[in-house]
């Protein structure tokens, strides 16, 4: 969370808000230094571990990364360039009507 709001400074954005559905309450009041806004739902007393409060807390693999960054960086290319030629339809034939 550090290196996004790091990241983020450079950009010199108005606002950082740094949410959380759920944290330990020390890491929330750290990040009140750091940032514009924190909001954290749920600060659990004492707080273990993130997982424990996940019915599916399962790990996201260094492939499944790759791929939903490369997804990202191409659908964000695309917005600031616009539809290819033919418009927004193009390439899609008759399945995509």
């Amino acid at each position: 969370m550090r290196a996004a709001v790091a990241a983020l400074r450079q950009m010199r954005p108005a606002r950082i808000v740094v949410a959380v559905p759920i944290a330990a309450p020390s890491t929330c009041e750290e990040f009140h230094d750091e940032v514009d806004e924190v909001v954290c739902a749920r600060t659990p007393e004492p707080f273990h571990a993130v997982g424990l409060w996940y019915e599916d807390f399962s790990q996201t693999s260094d492939e499944e990364v790759r791929d939903l960054l490369a997804r990202a960086a191409s659908e964000r290319s695309a917005a600031r360039h616009g539809p290819g030629p033919g418009g927004a339809a193009a390439g899609r034939g008759r399945r995509g009507r």
